[in-house]
């Protein structure tokens, strides 16, 4: 990608390995900061908003919904002031085929108040998408939290929300997270019929949508107090088992899961533990796949604070998966950051560690993507202390990917 004025400052980051493993090939990473003055960046994803065939970056910020157009990385503004109070979430995808993302939001941000806070909104776009989105409010429960579109079996889309409590619960006590589904009529501005997903959980922080079965089946990761849940929807109905439990090898509790393979194709789910917590842990898939068979649990790292970004995918080309994880407070060293992780055999047991960004970045999250078509999954973060937005584009030499 060539540099812009609109760039706000670039950088290039070396990783160094710092964990004994395997030694992964030389990483070059470039950190161009796109935006400096974001407030919180409670959340970051990627998806095509005006229909160019290059994914633009989406924020959402306190009080803003924002979009930077790639290449340029131009700022627009899709929405402001949803609620009185913060914005804390976004979904972001094409689904109904014409190539520009459709996007919801959440808002209304107090975990305090678990009986009258919280706000789910539909944004209609305007023929020219640079301008400013129209917003239709949807039924919600206290304190929504994450929202994601999930793909049904008849190849329509629908969203999903997870609320972190339960309505009326005091300390993670009280009453399950209803996780709800909603399901877009012809006119979205019309009523949106929802069902309940899940009821039996607390402080549900983070989600991921998986298919491990067969392309099309419905199915997502929570992570939960209560552990990290697997959810499947079999002929109409939803069951869930755990895959790690609170009080089986250390656990308590955790506040982000995505999943990844390992080397030969043996699946990991890696967790941010416990919530907002210090620890990246990793689980292992058992060699008895039955559904109630619990995962097998190492910890990578605990020596961050306040990790509240995750994300697996191959950014080597390797064939296998790697961790990219951040965090948003200081750890023992008065630093935050971006580290990540590669697995170094096919069981999970081994695992280099490298840093990505170095107190640079308080990361409130962060996904992957291939932005500049090259072939390489790059980084997108937003810090919150930071307060800043930054793509760190991967330029590995392809050589040392394919070593």
């Amino acid at each position: 990608m060539k540099p812009n004025a609109c760039l706000t400052g670039t950088a290039l980051v070396g990783l160094a390995l710092t964990a004994s493993a395997a030694d992964p090939p030389a990483l070059h990473f470039r950190a161009v900061e796109i935006d400096s003055k974001i407030e919180i960046g409670y959340a970051v994803t990627v998806a095509d908003v005006d229909g160019d065939r290059k994914p633009d970056i989406l924020v959402v910020d306190k009080k803003q919904i924002v979009w930077y157009r790639n290449p340029g990385w131009e700022k627009f503004v899709i929405a402001e002031n949803l609620t009185e109070l913060d914005n804390v979430c976004l979904a972001a995808a094409d689904i109904n085929g014409d190539g520009k993302a459709e996007i919801a939001v959440g808002a209304g941000w107090n975990p305090g108040d678990t009986i009258n806070s919280g706000a789910v909104f539909y944004l209609v776009p305007p023929p020219d998408r640079t301008q400013k989105w129209t917003s239709v409010q949807l039924p919600h429960e206290p304190t929504v939290h994450r929202m994601r579109w999930m793909r049904t079996r008849a190849g329509k889309y629908d969203l999903v929300v997870v609320p972190l409590h339960g309505r009326g619960n005091k300390g993670g006590e009280g009453t399950g997270v209803r996780i709800l589904r909603y399901k877009m009529p012809e006119d979205p501005q019309g009523p949106w019929a929802t069902e309940v997903v899940s009821d039996s959980l607390h402080m549900t922080h983070n989600l991921d949508i998986t298919a491990w079965t067969q392309p099309g089946t419905e199915e997502m990761l929570v992570a939960a107090k209560e552990g990290v849940f697997r959810l499947v929807n079999e002929a109409g109905a939803w069951k869930s088992w755990p895959l790690a439990r609170v009080g089986e090898g250390g656990f308590a509790g955790a506040g982000e899961v995505r999943d990844g393979k390992l080397p030969g194709g043996r699946r990991f789910l890696a967790t941010v533990e416990p919530m907002h917590g210090h620890q990246l842990v990793v689980y292992t898939e058992p060699t008895n796949r039955a559904p109630q068979a619990l995962w097998s649990r190492q910890v990578l790292d605990s020596s961050f604070k306040e990790g509240h970004a995750l994300a697996c995918g191959d950014l080597l080309g390797k064939g296998s998966d790697q961790i990219v994880v951040g965090w948003r407070g200081k750890d023992a060293e008065g630093k935050v950051g971006i580290k990540l992780f590669t697995p170094g055999d096919s069981e999970g047991k081994q695992w280099s560690q490298s840093t990505l960004d170095d107190n640079g970045m308080a990361c409130e999250d962060l996904c992957l993507v291939d932005l500049n078509g090259d072939g390489r999954l790059d980084v997108v973060a937003s810090g919150r202390a930071t307060k800043n937005v930054k793509v760190y584009f991967n330029e590995t030499p392809q050589e040392a990917v394919r070593r």
